[in-house]
């Protein structure tokens, strides 16, 4: 029986860049929002403060290969970096991954996940709706585009260190009902013609109601469901958007009468539906999540977990790996490794210390 892989989303935001000095401040980073975050009920656990790598800076290899290390400790077996391309060779925060690829360094299997969507400035309004504006476009201009961007990614296929399953290197898509058809064709198409006997193209899907075979037949490998919401309503017909909306505005009411943030979850009952049945089968990656809070950055209609413990997290992990055994590919997306500002992190913080670490630790070891 293979060992399953581990493959925990990065996020390289945790350094000053040029456009964010440019849309929100001189020596704006990740740390701006978590440092600032308030507590907003008691007992809510804000904010977060990280205790042995800091408030650390991405340009700093110490930092990388330290962050490498904690991972080996948890059972982590690669890193999926998030990449950003938003057409005609614009990229964002690309110096972390530039370093790791060309300094060979830490020295630890990764992938990377293609963030393909707008970046906006949101404005999270009192009543729960959201305004935004444009700072930067996901656009998809065509055929010199696609060259471009894949000549990029084939330096990352060639490291020795990227992720391959059976040969074939795996891209992550976070947006794949946006991405146009000839991209994935393409890229399939030269990856073969590099050498590779194919490209391991996996999609995103934060709608659980989406069918997996709508994007087995758009040319994905497998697909992902992110489980971050409330209970899922099923079914796109006015009867369900109804009932949607309905329970959206009960939680609201219900928030406001107990002065508790309205999308405020209890991890110790909500992590068993994380995983779904449709994660046993053999095209469906399940996702492992640690805990999440995004109210650092937005605030009181913010979805948060509440008691998202080492304990719940260890059996939460437990069900998820249970989910591959026999699979050919037994892969789990862990969700994620260092989103500081999403409260969606494995690294040690003032709380938890190394608590989530080895919980993970300790379902691996069972696991062999």
């Amino acid at each position: 029986m293979k060992k399953p892989e581990i493959i925990a989303f990065y996020l390289p935001q945790f350094h000053p860049f040029k456009e964010n000095d440019e849309w929100w401040g001189k020596g704006f980073t990740e740390w701006t929002n978590v440092g600032k975050a308030k507590p907003l009920f008691k007992g809510h656990n804000q904010p977060r403060v990280p205790t042995e790598l800091g408030y650390y800076d991405l340009r700093l290899p110490i930092i990388r290969e330290q962050q490498a290390e904690m991972a080996r400790d948890a059972g982590v077996t690669a890193f999926c970096y998030w990449h950003y391309w938003f057409g005609n060779g614009k990229r964002l925060i690309p110096e972390v991954f530039n370093e790791v690829l060309e300094s060979g360094k830490p020295d630890f299997p990764f992938c990377l996940g293609w963030a393909n969507h707008s970046w906006f400035a949101k404005n999270w309004n009192s009543d729960g709706t959201t305004t935004e504006r444009m700072l930067m476009e996901q656009t998809y201009p065509g055929i010199e585009d696609e060259k471009m961007h894949f000549s990029f990614l084939l330096k990352a296929f060639n490291d020795p260190r990227y992720v391959k399953i059976d040969g074939a290197p795996l891209l992550y898509i976070f947006a794949p009902r946006d991405l146009l058809q000839e991209y994935v064709e393409n890229f399939r198409k030269w990856t073969k013609e590099a050498g590779f006997p194919d490209i391991y193209l996996v999609a995103n899907l934060t709608d659980a109601r989406l069918p997996k075979e709508d994007f087995l037949k758009m040319g994905y490998n497998a697909v992902s469901y992110q489980r971050l919401g409330a209970k899922m309503i099923t079914g796109t017909d006015a009867k369900a958007k109804a009932k949607r909306a309905f329970v959206r505005w009960g939680l609201k009411i219900k928030g406001f009468i107990k002065h508790r943030p309205p999308f405020m979850h209890d991890y110790k009952t909500l992590y068993h539906e994380l995983l779904a049945k449709e994660d046993y089968e053999e095209e469906v990656i399940p996702a492992i999540v640690p805990q999440w809070d995004h109210t650092p950055r937005s605030g009181w209609n913010g979805t948060l977990f509440v008691n998202a413990t080492p304990e719940y997290f260890y059996q939460h992990a437990k069900e998820v790996l249970s989910a591959v055994k026999g699979k050919k590919h037994p892969i789990v997306f862990l969700k994620s490794w260092n989103e500081w500002g999403e409260g969606n992190m494995m690294e040690p913080d003032i709380t938890y210390g190394r608590g989530f670490i080895d919980a993970l630790r300790k379902v691996v070891d069972e696991n062999d």
